[in-house]
């Protein structure tokens, strides 16, 4: 559904998803992208009215996006194309091998290699999605065995799989899921976001003790959102 509102002179147009949970979100992405996530049963003139009072905020972060100079853009997956791994731009060498079924991907010296049986572009966009998860999900289980004494909880199940919208999530079962973009974040970065999921286990929501939570395990948790919230739209293929 989408619904729009006025701040100021300004007209925020926004898509709104009915969801089965608790708290209402406000989502802004890239070329004035705004999702509205609503409790069920919420009325239209209350998702309006609260969309207006994030008004600056909103304005502020579309400005952020322009600032950037943000430009959407189609990778070509050709040779010499840079591609983010772990916060690092690799390029990418396409290796052709007609005995092969299947592509393969790897890590070589300062790029990513691709041995595949074609370069057609989807074939290779597929093959370097399926590497990068499986790269993110052997980081991120690391990391999370890493950070669990410093919980009193730990998490059932972890799974890293896509999610357009989100980094990371916590369901109110304890099962933490990871967008397996964040493999293209700096290391501290993915960090960051491993710990914000994991302190959802103790505090449910963002209130000034998840922060506090989050704090005391990473002082300079704010210096590594900030790099999400600037570079995190360049995570993607």
């Amino acid at each position: 559904m989408r619904l729009s509102t006025k701040y100021g002179e300004k007209t925020i147009e926004f898509e709104v998803s009915y969801r089965n949970r608790r708290t209402l979100a406000i989502q802004v992405e890239p070329l004035e992208k705004i999702l509205v996530i609503s409790p069920v049963g919420l009325s239209e003139d209350y998702l309006k009215e609260k969309v207006r009072s994030k008004g600056k905020w909103i304005v502020n972060k579309l400005l952020e996006f322009k600032d950037m100079g943000y430009i959407p853009f189609k990778k070509e997956f050709v040779n010499g194309e840079a591609f983010l791994y772990s916060g690092r731009n690799y390029s990418l060498h396409i290796l052709l091998n007609s005995n092969i079924i299947r592509p393969k991907v790897e890590l070589s010296d300062s790029k990513i290699l691709i041995t595949s049986p074609s370069k057609d572009q989807e074939i290779l966009k597929t093959a370097l999605q399926k590497w990068y998860k499986k790269e993110a999900s052997k980081l991120v289980m690391k990391r999370v065995e890493f950070y669990k004494p410093k919980f009193k909880a730990a998490p059932k199940e972890i799974k890293v799989k896509e999610q357009k919208r989100r980094w990371g999530s916590c369901t109110s079962k304890g099962n933490i899921y990871f967008n397996w973009r964040i493999i293209m974040a700096p290391s501290p970065v993915l960090d960051y976001i491993v710990v914000h999921e994991m302190s959802h286990l103790i505090q449910r929501n963002h209130s000034p003790g998840f922060w506090k939570l989050v704090e005391s395990i990473i002082p300079d948790y704010k210096d590594r959102k900030k790099w999400l919230r600037d570079y995190g739209v360049r995570m993607d293929l």
